[in-house]
């Protein structure tokens, strides 16, 4: 491989089999990276400039370009790619066409499974501050309408079960190194055992023996992807503000984190109402 750069493509706009080639470059990355297969960055960077005559900065910066979308898509992406979003808009329809043409890679993604970590309470994070949404590029607004993730998160009952399942294990282990394995035994899952709409799905309990009504939202996505709050939860959470806490697992393909919310939710959370119950008495 030669690495050269094409000199006239220096400074100019990328045209759409670039960016057909280097989007489908990034998806074989990261079904390497999920599957936990090993992979070289470089070499599937070299390999690219020399077909497209690309340079090593402009290739990387399309990378975290894509990282970006992906991120905005709440879909997993490439540790080492850090999501910049000054974007060739381009980039948009790229993506359209890789995944309209791939559907399978959806579902292998919101499938992937989540490993333990040995200790129980390295999962928990700081929720992300809540702060006002730039507006998006028309063609990203676009594109995330299409594949919404709130959506399809909400939809997904296998990432959701598996999403609850974690936490159910979670909880288990931090009450047993907390010395009280009496209430690890206690914990339910509770939308398992009672079905959905009691308003939460693991009932857990703090060290002292009080309750903690957990509701469980998983994505593959980033802490600040957004998702759907129920109105049987959101009243549940004005209700029992002391009990009731939301546990929010993100990066769940790669490596699951919690961050927790507890009432009163305008406080951490922009609540917008987005449908309505339709009757005629």
């Amino acid at each position: 491989m030669t690495n050269m750069a094409d000199e006239s493509k220096i400074g100019t706009i990328w045209g759409d089999d670039e960016l057909d080639a280097i989007v489908a470059d990034y998806f074989a990355m990261l079904d390497a990276e999920l599957s936990g297969q090993a992979y070289v960055k470089a070499r599937h960077s070299a390999a690219l400039m020399d077909r497209i005559g690309r340079t090593h900065r402009s290739v990387e910066f399309k990378h975290q370009n894509i990282s970006a979308v992906l991120d905005e898509l709440g879909l997993p992406w490439i540790p080492g790619y850090k999501p910049k979003r000054n974007y060739q808009g381009a980039i948009f329809d790229a993506i359209d066409r890789y995944l309209s043409a791939h559907g399978n890679v959806l579902d292998d993604v919101t499938t992937a499974k989540a490993t333990q970590p040995e200790n129980a309470d390295s999962v928990f994070v700081t929720p992300p501050p809540l702060k006002p949404e730039p507006p998006r590029p028309p063609g990203l607004e676009r594109l995330v309408g299409k594949f919404d993730p709130v959506a399809r998160d909400y939809r997904n009952r296998t990432l959701g079960s598996a999403g609850e399942g974690f936490v159910l294990d979670v909880e288990r282990r931090r009450l047993v190194v907390a010395e009280r394995p009496d209430l690890a035994r206690k914990v339910r899952w509770v939308a398992t055992e009672d079905g959905d709409g009691a308003g939460y799905d693991v009932l857990s309990f703090d060290a002292a023996g009080r309750e903690r009504l957990i509701e469980v939202k998983t994505t593959n996505g980033a802490a600040r992807t957004p998702f759907f709050l129920t109105r049987n939860e959101h009243d549940l959470a004005g209700e029992r503000p002391e009990s009731w806490r939301l546990y929010r697992v993100h990066l769940f393909a790669q490596a699951p984190r919690i961050f927790t919310i507890a009432p009163p939710l305008s406080e951490a959370l922009h609540l917008r109402t987005e449908s309505w119950r339709a009757s005629f008495g």
